[in-house]
């Protein structure tokens, strides 16, 4: 058996010496994997987001604040010309006019209606408002102490500072040319304070009192005979300032004092706070109010009357002359119904009751 191995082992070697004796050939190795794409990802986007959309109040603040910057530019150039308007002889011409000592108020007020001292365009509106009429339906006299509030532009201050610089006394209320330059009132404020100091003989003895119109105070003021509220308690009763505003006068006004008002008329079933938006306010409500605050009527008058007004336009009153918000649109025809429906009221200051 172990020889019958043997031999089968022998023939094995003989047949491997053979067939050549080497080694079979080692496998081919396997091919390499193909390259893996590397794949660069796309720069990111710096481009930074769009800003979001303004909300309805941010629209409003910026439509405001390019309506202040219009308004700005457009009394710098009127400035420009009104102190090239200012020559010498109409410096002259206002000392004069301010130095007479009129003998009553119709001289007075006829004097100065007839100045050359008046913005042109001015004596335009003296059909329509009744400067005279209007301020002796008051009853002021030259040689009184007047507070004026609200002076605006200044209209009626070129009639009343001439009237008053001899024998009596003007103040007016200001609101703060300091103020931020965003502000309306700022602008307001650094313009009448404009008007006045471009002439001097006519305005110097004006005083000028700063008022925040938030929160009004008449102080450094010690009494005066009469105030003057010449289309301006709209914007009190818009503004809830009304009950504020006359707590104030009534604080300056001496006993039997004059509050004089001329305001716009609204329809008298309007909503005051909605109608004061529009610039009108409803006279029974107003007259009721004003004796609510320590006054009594003492007259009303329809001087200032207009029945073309009908109180229902785009932009309120202010559609109106002077104003026109409108520009050219339907222009000829707010012309022609001239400036609003007026209500004239005349107070005076009730004593205050004495404590039983």
């Amino acid at each position: 058996m172990r020889g019958h191995l043997l031999g089968i082992l022998l023939l094995s070697s003989s047949l491997l010496l053979a067939c050549g004796g080497s080694e079979p050939e080692p496998l081919a190795p396997p091919p390499p994997p193909p390259p893996v794409a590397v794949v660069t990802p796309p720069p990111a986007d710096t481009t930074p987001p769009p800003p979001p959309e303004p909300t309805p109040e941010e629209k409003k603040k910026a439509e405001a604040l390019k309506k202040l910057q219009e308004d700005r530019a457009k009394w710098q150039d009127e400035s420009k010309a009104e102190t090239a308007r200012w020559t010498p002889e109409l410096h002259a011409a206002a000392k004069a006019l301010a130095s007479k000592a009129y003998p009553n108020l119709r001289a007075a007020v006829k004097a100065a209606l007839a100045g050359s001292q008046r913005h042109p365009g001015n004596a335009d509106r003296d059909s329509q408002r009744h400067p005279l009429e209007t301020l002796a339906f008051f009853g002021l006299r030259p040689n009184m102490t007047v507070l004026e509030v609200g002076p605006g532009e200044g209209w009626y201050t070129e009639i009343l500072a001439p009237t008053l610089a001899a024998k009596g006394k003007l103040i007016d209320t200001n609101n703060d040319p300091g103020g931020p330059d965003d502000s309306r009132g700022t602008f307001y404020g650094q313009r009448f304070k404009a008007f006045l100091d471009r002439a001097p003989e006519l305005y110097g003895n004006v005083q000028t009192v700063i008022v925040d119109g938030k929160a009004p105070r008449l102080d450094g003021i010690a009494s005066v005979d009469a105030v003057v509220v010449m289309r301006e308690m709209h914007g009190w009763v818009g503004g809830n300032t009304l009950d504020a505003w006359l707590s104030e006068i009534r604080k300056v006004l001496k006993p039997g004092g004059v509050l004089g008002v001329e305001e716009h008329r609204a329809n008298p079933d309007a909503d005051p706070m909605v109608s004061s938006k529009k610039g009108y306010v409803p006279e029974k409500w107003l007259i009721d109010h004003i004796e609510a605050a320590g006054f009594k009527l003492a007259g009303k008058s329809e001087i200032n009357a207009n029945p073309k007004d009908t109180k229902d336009y785009p932009e309120g009153v202010w559609t109106l002359p002077p104003s026109l918000e409108l520009g050219a649109k339907d222009r000829e025809k707010y012309v022609a119904i001239g400036e609003s429906d007026r209500m004239t009221l005349k107070f005076v200051k009730v004593a205050d009751k004495k404590a039983k």
